[in-house]
């Protein structure tokens, strides 16, 4: 009896050192991981980027793996607070999140004065100013050449952020404009000259009306042209 309580604590203690030394994942590493993955994830931001992670509880041990994946929710927007995973699924499967800030400073434009509604937009009606533009609102002008010389679709106050949706475009295909009618499939293409009959920009559907009265719908491009793929 004694040798059988002997082998079964024996036996206790050489589980309890086994579990102990299991290997357990390095949480620096990890954290490491999220923010290079974000840095690669923000590459092609304009500006300053400041990349943050919040600390892993260091009382969490996870089994040791052998090529964790960072990732992102489904739907997240890469600025601002997000959430980042890192998921692993050999030799044992776990996931976690970390809570991670992203600051882009650069700079961006606003209006030097009052601008009225179809004013083409000069150098000097825009100011360059500095700021963390993941605070800004969505289409933010951060190149002056993207507004210079072109009219707005609605007055902006002196002062105000110069956004890409207050930009007045000018529709390539205008209503009652000569175009021509490309078709083309595989192994031909036929032009046809049309009147069009409703305005579109680039990228729009377009209709035409050809000479023989026919009544054509395609996509708008550029130089006046509607194409037709079969």
């Amino acid at each position: 009896m004694e040798k059988l309580i002997f082998c079964l604590m024996l036996c206790a203690c050489n589980l309890a050192i086994a579990q102990n030394s299991e290997a357990t994942q390095d949480l620096v590493q990890l954290k490491l991981l999220a923010e290079d993955f974000l840095k690669q994830q923000t590459l092609s931001y304009p500006g300053l980027i400041d990349i943050s992670t919040t600390q892993i509880d260091r009382r969490l041990k996870l089994p040791a793996c052998d090529n964790p994946r960072p990732f992102l929710p489904s739907g997240s927007r890469i600025v601002g607070k997000v959430n980042v995973g890192i998921r692993c699924t050999t030799p044992k499967p776990w996931s976690i999140y970390l809570a991670a800030q992203i600051k882009v400073s650069g700079d961006y434009y606003v209006t030097a004065k009052q601008i009225s509604q179809g004013q083409a937009i000069l150098p000097t009606d825009i100011l360059k100013v500095s700021g963390e533009l993941s605070t800004l609102p969505a289409g933010a002008i951060t190149n002056p050449e993207q507004v210079v010389g072109k009219s707005l679709s609605n007055s902006l106050a002196s002062g105000s952020i110069v956004r890409l949706d207050a930009i007045k475009t000018t529709p390539i295909i205008q209503q009652g404009q000569s175009v021509k009618i490309i078709s083309a499939g595989p192994g031909f293409q036929v032009t046809t000259d049309g009147v069009a009959l409703n305005s579109a920009h680039e990228g729009q559907v377009a209709r035409a009306k050809t000479i023989s009265g026919q009544v054509l719908s395609g996509v708008a491009k550029l130089a006046g042209s509607i194409e037709i793929n079969y």
